[in-house]
């Protein structure tokens, strides 16, 4: 129902336009008298020009048809017919869709142009700001040992895993960045291999520091057999959601990892407790390039969870964030389309 619902939105300038066209052939039929053929067929263009304006080629045709048709039916002789006695009305039909499929090219190219504009300046604030942190972290910390001779074992031990940190959420942000494009190609072959869940768990942990692991993590797996599908793919999944969870949940809380065997399909669950949330703006969590507006404190590039919706449609499954328990449950379903054959 939600589906339709926004796909209805999406589609609300098309009941505009037949709206307007209704309006205005009552109108033309009112006044009809005191308007010539001319003007009324420039009125019953706007409708078409309503649908064109947003690019979509296949709406714009249909607009063009019904205009064409109130037009031909009440204002071209023989009226209340379809018939044209005069071929200089045919190539006046001809101009509506020459017009409307213009103007859909121009509004399709347009509305591209803008599509890059955002993706070119969502692509900047990445590298200046998301960039920028990890590599000052890494800078000072540097600077830090360099500058102090003296300092103490476990001084160093702590800055050094802060530069280690700070490397990896470099290399995630580039492999994301590097990934978010590549995913979302229709092309794209998954390396489908036999998969162990426990295995993905501790190749993920590596990407995270110690304390992080230790303090933050509470994890529980069932007893699960191998799993079919892209194991690289999978384990960035996993990394990408501890990744969010870790950054916006509160201090002093813990995030629970849970994997359950569901016999037909596998559950990743995981939860996280935050200041910052809100459930009408849940829907757009997985969308590219899309953050809360009260997070601007917290460094994210908003690709890390669109590109787990698309590492989790390559496998066919489904992700959902759930807001519950003050914080927010996301939710991975993996179908089990093979199993492991023992003998």
């Amino acid at each position: 129902m939600k589906r339709v619902f926004i796909k209805y939105k999406e589609h609300m300038y098309i009941l505009k336009a037949l709206i307007i066209l209704v309006i205005i052939t009552g109108i033309s039929h009112i006044f009809k008298f005191y308007l010539d053929i001319i003007n009324i067929a420039l009125i019953h263009i706007i409708p078409v020009v309503v649908v064109a304006i947003h690019g979509n080629i296949k709406a714009t045709l249909f607009m063009t048809f019904l205009s064409v048709l109130c037009l031909n039916f009440l204002y071209i002789p023989p009226l209340y017919s379809f018939n044209v006695n005069n071929e200089l009305y045919l190539w006046s039909f001809l101009i509506f869709g020459i017009v409307g499929l213009i103007i859909t090219m121009q509004a399709k190219n347009l509305i591209r142009q803008t599509k890059q504009n955002q993706l070119r300046e969502s692509l900047l604030h990445i590298i200046s700001h998301d960039l920028r942190t990890p590599l000052s972290t890494i800078h000072g910390s540097i600077n830090l040992i360099l500058s102090n001779k003296n300092l103490n074992t476990k001084k160093q031990d702590s800055l050094l895993e802060d530069i280690n940190y700070a490397s990896l959420r470099m290399k995630r942000l580039i492999t994301n960045l590097l990934d978010s494009t590549r995913l979302s190609n229709e092309n794209f072959d998954l390396k489908l291999e036999w998969c162990d869940f426990e295995d993905i768990i501790g190749v993920t942990l590596n990407e995270f520091s110690q304390k992080q692991n230790d303090e933050k993590l509470n994890i529980k797996i069932d007893e699960l057999s191998l799993f079919w599908g892209d194991n690289t793919l999978l384990t960035q999944l996993i990394v990408n959601l501890l990744d969010n969870a870790f950054k916006y949940s509160k201090s002093d809380t813990k995030i629970d990892l849970e994997i359950e065997n569901l016999n037909n399909f596998i559950k990743i669950k995981i939860f996280n407790e935050t200041e910052f949330i809100d459930k009408k703006k849940l829907k757009n969590i997985f969308d590219k390039f899309y953050r809360f507006e009260d997070t601007n404190d917290i460094s994210g590039s908003g690709i890390g969870l669109a590109i787990c919706k698309s590492i989790v449609k390559l496998h066919n499954g489904e992700i959902k964030a759930i807001a519950k328990d003050r914080g927010i449950l996301i939710e991975v379903e993996l179908p089990i389309v093979k199993r492991v054959n023992i003998e």
